[in-house]
């Protein structure tokens, strides 16, 4: 079985670098088949600014009704005032002049400073759904995050008060810690502790990595969730540095061992409400990733619901796609379904090397090769 495996892999049109493992062979769905699902929302996206913004909303809308719109930009959106600007921004720069009534959720990056009446404030004007806590230095422009956890006590209070939800990008940022165990360690750090205090806060570790936080959000308690990408499902670490570094393969967290690729794919379509989609889908300019110093990002947004599906069918769990993609993630934000329909059918297409970014190119994920599933528009 593991040499048909091996060969079946083998006559793919593209590498896959996750390698599914043997069960893969016995849950093919036949070409052509379709499925519909409750249109999906995606709790963890990068807009980008300026003329990118507009580049990045002709991928999205196409396969999400809503969209976390991360904070992190130069200057970040620390207050409600800038969030509101950029959420006027991101509304004008939607195509057809939103004929497909997409809507983006706001978020407020989280400083030393953030205040509760700057909480209350968000909280009011009902399009501000969370607070983004960075570490300080543990990501692309997280410079102004935060320091120490005491310091944002006062706004996580008034966090809780209110209900709005804290979204975490969960690592350590200390330079003496392995950048493969600064999940481990800020869940030994910040989290317990978070978590202990708040038990009413409705909580969201982003883009887990490793099988520890699987273990955590699994075995924590109903106010913790987390959100995984479709590139942590299908690749593990090899896809970054094998044959050489790959830079478009560079985030953060950064990709792990198999071990904790297959406890998120596991947990990813076990049916389970805590984990739900958040593609953390992140643009840069091709050149900005293939440099000395290239930025960490994948950028999905061309493909995130159809990496998704390859993610679920190679684990015979179709069936699940939809809670994680349309249900978990909108039921822990306190937020109705969608009520329009998402069709995916099992049609094989190429993507192309770089697509438009702002009068510059983006590199997707798969670049010059396949994904197994689209979407019929």
């Amino acid at each position: 079985v593991e040499e048909a495996a091996l060969d079946y892999n083998k006559s793919l049109s593209y590498k896959r670098i996750s390698y599914y493992a043997a069960r893969n062979l016995y849950y093919q769905i036949p070409e052509g088949t379709s499925m519909e699902i409750i249109f999906p929302d995606d709790f963890h996206h990068h807009f980008r600014d300026g003329n990118k913004t507009k580049s990045v909303l002709a991928q999205v809308t196409k396969r999400f009704s809503r969209c976390i719109a991360m904070p992190n930009l130069q200057p970040p959106v620390t207050n409600t005032v800038l969030a509101t600007k950029y959420y006027n921004h991101i509304m004008g720069n939607i195509p057809n002049n939103n004929e497909c009534g997409f809507e983006p959720l706001m978020v407020l990056y989280l400083t030393d400073n953030t205040t509760p009446d700057e909480i209350r404030k968000a909280m009011k004007t009902g399009f501000i759904k969370a607070v983004k806590y960075y570490p300080a230095g543990a990501t692309t422009n997280s410079e102004f995050g935060v320091t120490a956890l005491s310091k944002v006590y006062p706004a996580i209070e008034a966090m809780e008060e209110v209900g709005m939800v804290l979204c975490i990008h969960s690592e350590v940022s200390r330079s003496e810690i392995d950048i493969f165990d600064r999940e481990a360690v800020f869940i030994d750090e910040v989290m317990t502790p978070l978590v202990r205090d708040f038990k009413k806060l409705k909580i969201v570790m982003e883009h887990i990595s490793t099988d520890k936080a699987v273990n955590y959000v699994k075995n924590g308690p109903s106010n913790l969730a987390a959100s995984i990408t479709a590139h942590h499902l299908l690749y593990n670490r090899n896809a970054l540095l094998v044959g050489g570094i790959k830079p478009h393969f560079y985030c953060l967290p950064i990709l792990k061992r198999e071990k904790h690729r297959l406890a998120l794919l596991e947990a990813a379509t076990s049916g389970s409400p805590k984990f739900f989609a958040g593609t953390d889908s992140a643009p840069h300019v091709t050149g900005d990733k293939e440099s000395a110093c290239g930025c960490a990002g994948v950028y999905t947004a061309h493909a995130a619901v159809e990496l998704y599906a390859e993610a679920f069918e190679s684990q015979g769990a179709l069936k699940h796609l939809e809670a994680f993609l349309s249900v978990n993630g909108c039921a822990h934000y306190g937020m109705k379904q969608n009520t329009k329909k998402l069709k995916l059918v099992k049609k094989e297409w190429a993507v192309p090397a770089t697509y438009e970014f702002g009068g510059e190119t983006v590199t997707p994920l798969r670049a010059g090769h396949t994904v197994a599933w689209s979407i019929e528009e």
